[in-house]
């Protein structure tokens, strides 16, 4: 069988406008998909350059193939399952930093050169003031990308049309301005010249970016299949849910008009948002799909489910789930109702996906930090708004205190973790040395004396003590002795037709 090229993709050749660090399935099932769109449907034909930017790992299996891969897109959509496979071709090419350093640089000051995208994860936008500007690269991705600028700065003899539109993806808050903070910071430490920072500083933009998209990668065990049904050789197979969403903020070297004129993804017909602040996006992504998550999956698992699809199959859950979005989550963003609703519909489409099979403990995972972060907000914005405790947000605390309840430890993975017990069938409670001696400590006690010692320790809601919010404590009292005596099963269901 003959292995995937060019030939069958009939790829066209395309000048390379984007540099993208990294090389994983995320990027691929989402980047790399959208610029090829985007080709397709605009008249945007832009290239895109893959950088390795770790020793780690090889290129191989992209020269192989000449860059060209198959992406599966499959999810739920108006209450039907969708697939979509296509070739992509917007990748052109692959060079590792290291190894390839005089061609990573060819590229990086290339007179098409445009944007630079990356997913160097959230340790990669990084300060680190021993990283050596004579390093071939260095060590740093916001090392390796000063430099690049650098070289590209000086061969354009400072030309401002020659600065980069940087989209940074890491999950880490406000990244583009952190990048270039990092640039910023390198600069002064390897004391380059005033010119090239001012150059940065007025002629590259640094674009905050929120994405979205839930991508499993290869499918290990269906490939071989894939591959006879589609009559050609693919090591590079990528599988994603079919939503996506990119919100990219202009900074102020841009304006919305030009940023989106140069990334023409709304032509394309592709779920993108041009905006000037994106943290009312983020906001609603976190507190609706992250928030959801973790308000429902506790009390879902220990009423005997065990991944998501699961959860939206059982009637109780999914009133709880959805109930708790409209009626608790959604009146406290600051987003539109009308488009907060959208994007909720959009979740539980993605929920119901029969293609994903989401594990419910594998969510589970520090769970005190989510619901801190997800839920929190939500809880305190509703009692502020309404005066009142919001039912299912506050029943979700004492979901989480039942779900974390165990005296045993086990090791596991090298580390150390509390047992939980279902019904008699074990599992394990991951999270923080900290948290777990918290729990280990005190949920054995009378639910009273258990519900006052978590609602009152403020280092698990960011320095407040919910314990002095009124009737809160008593209600979580009340919930923990139900559940203990009657069972997950039977008190969320009291809760949900209350």
């Amino acid at each position: 069988m003959q292995r995937l090229n060019k030939s069958i993709t009939h790829a066209v050749d395309r000048p390379v406008k984007v540099m993208q660090f990294g090389e994983g399935n995320f990027l691929r099932a989402f980047v790399d998909y959208i610029f090829d769109v985007t080709n397709e449907k605009t008249d945007f034909n832009g290239g895109v350059v893959i950088v390795k930017p770790i020793e780690y790992g090889n290129l191989d299996r992209f020269h192989d193939q000449e860059c060209q891969y198959t992406l599966q897109l499959r999810g739920y959509e108006n209450g039907q399952p969708k697939e979509i496979t296509r070739q992509i071709t917007s990748v052109v090419d692959a060079v590792a930093a290291i190894e390839d350093y005089d061609k990573f640089m060819e590229y990086g000051t290339s007179e098409t050169l445009r944007f630079i995208v990356s997913n160097t994860t959230e340790a990669g936008i990084v300060f680190d003031d021993t990283d050596d500007f004579n390093a071939c690269p260095p060590k740093t991705y916001p090392g390796k990308l000063t430099k690049l600028l650098f070289e590209r700065y000086k061969k354009f003899n400072g030309a401002a049309d020659k600065g980069i539109i940087l989209l940074p993806c890491e999950l880490i808050a406000d990244n583009g301005i952190e990048l270039k903070k990092c640039i910023m910071q390198f600069i002064d430490l390897w004391k380059l010249e005033d010119g090239f920072k001012t150059w940065v500083d007025e002629n590259c933009s640094f674009c905050p970016t929120l994405v979205d998209r839930i991508v499993p990668g290869y499918p290990k065990d269906e490939a071989e299949a894939l591959c006879k049904e589609w009559g050609y050789e693919d090591q590079l197979i990528d599988r994603a849910e079919t939503f996506g969403l990119w919100v990219i903020e202009a900074d102020s070297n841009i304006s919305l008009e030009k940023l989106r004129e140069e990334l023409p993804f709304e032509k394309a017909g592709l779920n993108t948002v041009f905006t000037k602040d994106h943290h009312p996006y983020k906001e609603r992504k976190v507190r609706i799909l992250n928030g959801s998550h973790t308000s429902f999956v506790l009390a879902s698992f220990l009423a005997g489910n065990n991944i998501v699809r699961e959860s939206m199959d059982d009637p109780t859950i999914r009133k709880y789930m959805e109930e708790t979005l409209y009626d608790e989550v959604i009146p406290t963003l600051s987003l539109s109702k009308e488009d907060c609703e959208e994007f909720t519909k959009a979740v539980i489409d993605r929920f119901l996906n029969p293609f994903v099979k989401h594990q419910l403990l594998d969510i589970s995972l520090n769970s005190v930090s989510k619901w801190e972060a997800r839920c929190l907000p939500s809880f305190l914005g509703y009692v502020k708004k309404f005066n009142k405790l919001p039912k299912y947000l506050t029943f979700s605390i004492a979901a989480l205190m039942s779900f974390y309840t165990s005296q045993t430890e086990v090791e596991f993975n090298g580390g150390i973790v509390l047992q939980g017990d279902r019904n008699g069938e074990k599992y394990n409670i991951r999270d923080d040395k900290a948290v777990l001696d918290f729990f280990k400590e005190n949920s054995a006690k009378p639910a009273a004396e258990f519900a006052h010692a978590y609602l009152s320790n403020t280092a698990f809601f960011g320095g407040e003590d919910l314990s002095k919010i009124e009737g809160l404590e008593k209600t979580i009292t009340d919930y923990i002795d139900d559940i203990r005596t009657k069972g997950m099963r039977a008190v969320v269901t009291d809760v949900v037709n209350a």
